[in-house]
């Protein structure tokens, strides 16, 4: 079965066609559970690559991918799905920014795995690492006991979902991006009300708006972001699509308008810098281009998740979560239960 599968897909760039959705769950069942070889597995994700996924492909691994993930649904909850291979050059604003919206009352989601090809970049799991939070190896119970306890859920994405770890080697091997880098930022691990989704290319920004309608949510955020991540820039405009009640448009986001425009500097950007730039955020001690862009982020989420009635009451809120403290406690809290966790649950 996935031989034939493999021919359409397989044909050269004018030969090939795109799978239905039916065929293409097929394909990602096949693969997902192991029943096609490893040969054929890389031959259909590289003429995939070559050919480029269809929103019904793409639909078809995310809703074969699910089947397998276990999940915890959070009720009003918004999901920040940002790049699996990591950032290079750029903030993880997204981490401090989940903090400051659980701080007002949003609940949050992070995912993510250990760095991916084909950037290898620094992920959340390493940040959360040198943070010297125990995110990755907590169990399915800690890390929802954590989130129920604070409103901040982080899910490690190989654990909850089996299949992506038992592809990672082959994954790693191929070095290329694949279908997988886009299903595992759509999972929805918390079935959340809102999302906001970053994408690199300009070429897919339709594509994956579409999608994550087609996929049920709602209200949410397309952002050509910083390396394709789902967060904003704070030194020049951004390019995003705006989902309110299924519906998308083109929405540029301007700091500028917001008194948030700063010049930010080169940093080579280690885990440990990261993981001290996001504590010196919410303990309000950061530097202004990080500050800043942590204070955007939060304000337009807040926004899209219907906590603020403008981009500007999203600031204010925010910067008051971070003056007051509220969200730095956030953060403790929740690295505390993860923490007390890992010990009563030590041999």
């Amino acid at each position: 079965m996935m031989i034939s599968l493999l021919k359409e897909v397989g044909r050269g760039k004018r030969g090939a066609r795109d799978l239905t959705y039916e065929e293409a769950l097929r394909a990602a069942e096949l693969i997902v559970t192991g029943s096609a070889t490893q040969a054929q597995i890389g031959a259909f994700l590289v003429a995939e690559r070559i050919k480029m996924e269809s929103t019904d492909e793409l639909r078809a691994f995310i809703d074969a991918l699910r089947t397998k993930s276990q999940l915890y649904p959070v009720q009003g909850s918004f999901d920040c799905a940002g790049p699996y291979d990591g950032r290079t050059r750029t903030f993880v604003a997204t981490l401090p920014t989940a903090f400051v919206l659980t701080a007002c009352g949003l609940p949050a989601t992070l995912h993510g795995s250990k760095n991916m090809p084909p950037k290898w970049g620094i992920t959340l799991t390493d940040i959360l690492e040198a943070l010297k939070v125990p995110a990755a190896e907590s169990s399915y119970e800690a890390l929802i006991a954590a989130a129920e306890r604070t409103g901040f859920l982080f899910v490690p994405t190989e654990t909850w979902c089996p299949p992506l770890g038992k592809l990672r080697e082959l994954r790693k091997e191929l070095g290329l991006r694949t279908v997988f880098n886009t299903a595992e930022k759509l999972l929805r691990f918390s079935n959340p009300s809102y999302m906001a989704i970053g994408v690199f290319h300009g070429t897919v920004f339709e594509k994956i708006t579409n999608l994550l309608i087609e996929l049920g949510i709602n209200n949410g955020i397309v952002v050509q972001g910083m390396e394709g991540s789902e967060d904003l820039g704070v030194d020049k405009r951004t390019r995003t699509f705006i989902i309110r009640n299924g519906v998308s448009e083109l929405f540029i986001i301007d700091p500028e308008m917001f008194e948030l425009l700063v010049e930010v500097p080169v940093v080579e950007w280690t885990a440990e810098l990261q993981a001290q730039t996001t504590l010196s955020v919410l303990k309000g001690e950061a530097e202004l281009p990080y500050l800043n862009a942590v204070l955007l982020n939060s304000a337009v989420r807040l926004w899209i998740g219907e906590k603020a009635g403008s981009i500007e009451e999203g600031i204010y809120l925010a910067r008051h979560a971070i003056e007051q403290g509220h969200a730095l406690k956030k953060y403790q809290e929740w690295a505390e239960a993860l923490e007390t966790a890992k010990l009563t649950t030590a041999p």
